[in-house]
């Protein structure tokens, strides 16, 4: 989180598309013609653009689909799937640009890539690039592999004390969603039962939020998953205002958007890697199937279903289910898919470790405004801050804390309750907000850590929120 961090994503097919025009003019048209030059000028600057603050440009293609700096940039335009096509068939699947790099370097690898075509094989890419005096960028090839027996075994709910409340909520929560992953229908009191209780006692626990909130280090399934969604989702519901009623049905809907994944094999749900074409498209229906499914139950309010169904859905009209481009997606549906986006993040997977919360937050910022809505990301940033409740820190001083308490209108500087090595218990409180008599602020954290032996003990640190919180 510097002053230069990239606040706008470069696109990465435009990328694409400037390296594969530079390659075919390559092979049309004599060194030094203007054609060439131009289309060389022009992908220069899409590539500036993005290094010019010293952040590398990371561009992979995994099954398809299109990823930059490792977030997503689905397009499934069939002028932009050829593309992709067109640089796989020469075994291209990344394209890896580091500061520094120049023209004669993007040239260079345009003309390599022609000279492919022709002379499939040879020399190592690698070799091939440092011949043509290309240092800063890279070419690779995705190679798949069965990683299942190599994948990080995290647990599969949250370990140690946990707050009671956070802890009835999911049992409860694993238990309706195992009725109607057992074929058993839904029962609508029981969902309103347990929407009281995250409302009413949940969202009152500093201790709860604090383990919603900060990284966490398990796998989530789809009902513990849920029921952290459900809550993100009421922050940032009061945050822009909606009404007590508004909220629990908000509540409602966000506990039940991944409802539709209990039709999905669990095999695929918990499948680490990417996915194939055929699972891909299974685990996306399960926006379809939580819609019927939840259409079906008497009792529920009007507007879960939808969400179910619309939680994928970009505020511009892509995402899945296709539903016509140009249809955004409800509000309450908006304000789920930014806690989704959020929590699936900062959880586990079994290829791939939890996202600290500031680097979540930045991703968010990233895919603001394409697929999620601008001013909610902005909202539920302010809400939860960079280092929310419960995030164990690392301060410039060489301090570990955990953040007991955020400070309202600077969100890099929260109250910390101090810890040792073995972060057994608090130390004394401090406050990074505080500065010196120039103005100065006497201390910044510099990242967020992992506990190092499981999960951290919050109900040592957190309590519950005062009454009328």
């Amino acid at each position: 989180m510097t002053a230069d961090t990239p606040t706008t994503a470069t696109s990465p097919l435009a990328v694409l598309k400037g390296l594969a025009g530079l390659r075919r003019l390559t092979g049309m048209y004599p060194a030094g013609h203007p054609q060439i030059a131009q289309k060389l000028a022009e992908l220069d600057d899409l590539v500036q653009q993005h290094v010019q603050g010293g952040h590398p440009l990371r561009i992979d293609v995994i099954h398809g689909e299109v990823h930059l700096d490792g977030v997503s940039f689905r397009d499934d335009s069939q002028a932009n799937g050829q593309l992709v096509g067109e640089l796989a068939d020469l075994g291209v699947h990344s394209l890896h640009i580091r500061p520094g790099v120049v023209r004669a370097e993007l040239q260079a690898v345009a003309e390599y890539l022609w000279q492919l075509k022709e002379r499939p094989g040879g020399e190592p890419v690698e070799t091939e690039l440092a011949r043509r005096q290309v240092v800063h960028v890279s070419l690779g090839r995705i190679v798949e592999l069965d990683t299942r027996w190599k994948a990080q075994a995290w647990p599969d709910a949250p370990a140690g004390p946990l707050d009671p409340a956070y802890a009835e909520s999911l049992l409860r929560t694993q238990q309706a969603f195992d009725t109607v992953a057992s074929g058993r229908p839904l029962d609508a009191l029981t969902v309103r039962d347990l929407v009281q209780l995250l409302i009413g006692r949940v969202a009152r626990s500093h201790a709860a939020l604090g383990q919603i909130l900060a990284v966490k280090q398990y796998e989530n399934l789809t009902y513990c998953h849920s029921v952290n969604v459900s809550m993100l989702s009421l922050l940032l519901g009061r945050r822009v205002g909606l009404s007590d009623d508004t909220v629990t049905a908000l509540v409602e809907a966000a506990l039940l958007h991944d409802i539709g994944k209990t039709r999905v094999p669990l095999e695929i749900v918990k499948k680490p890697g990417a996915l194939d074409k055929r699972e891909r498209k299974l685990i996306e229906a399960h926006t379809v199937f939580g819609a019927e499914i939840l259409v079906e139950v008497q009792g529920l309010r009007p507007l879960t279903p939808t969400v179910a169904l619309e939680h994928h859905r970009g505020v511009r009209g892509g995402g899945y289910p296709d539903l016509g481009q140009g249809v955004a997606p409800h509000p309450l549906s908006q304000i789920v898919s930014v806690a989704d986006v959020y929590e699936a993040l900062t959880g586990a997977r079994s290829y791939q470790d939890p996202t600290p919360p500031e680097q979540a937050c930045l991703v968010l910022a990233r895919i603001a405004g394409e697929q999620l809505n601008t001013a909610l990301v902005k909202a539920f940033v302010d809400t939860i801050t960079f280092f929310p409740l419960g995030s164990l820190v690392r301060t410039d001083r060489g301090e570990t804390g955990v953040v007991v308490r955020t400070t309202p209108g600077d969100p890099l500087h929260p109250v910390l309750s101090l810890v040792d090595d073995d972060v057994e218990g608090p130390l004394g409180h401090v406050d990074t907000s505080a500065r010196d008599g120039s103005g100065a602020y006497l201390r910044h954290i510099v990242e967020t850590r992992r506990p190092q032996d499981g999960a951290l003990d919050l109900t040592r640190f957190l309590g519950p929120a005062p009454a009328g919180a």
